[in-house]
């Protein structure tokens, strides 16, 4: 069992592995790994241009996705009524075929 303690003492070791690289990766990327180059609408055209299709790229992934699980759900839905359909007339013809005596 472990106490308060413990558990937060596992996780320190951790939050200073997390600080110390991302301090890494700031001091050492240079201004390359921050996103303030890609808001800078001045001047680079091309980068802007690159941000817009990457979102309509996101877009059109997001939108088929939606479609796709919209679509499956529709064909469970018409497969689920057409085997009810076929069990209902199974019944039905089972109880025409034979009547039961008491």
């Amino acid at each position: 069992m472990t106490t308060a303690g413990s558990a937060r003492a596992t996780w320190v070791p951790i939050g200073i592995l997390r600080a110390s690289t991302t301090a890494a990766v700031l001091i050492g990327g240079g201004t390359s790994a921050l996103a303030q180059h890609g808001t800078r609408l001045e001047g680079d055209a091309s980068i802007m241009d690159g941000a817009m299709v990457g979102i309509l790229a996101m877009l059109a992934v997001t939108f088929a996705m939606q479609g796709a699980f919209a679509g499956f759900f529709f064909y469970l839905r018409r497969r689920a009524k057409r085997i009810a359909d076929i069990d209902l007339e199974t019944e039905y013809s089972e109880v025409q075929r034979s009547p039961r005596r008491s």
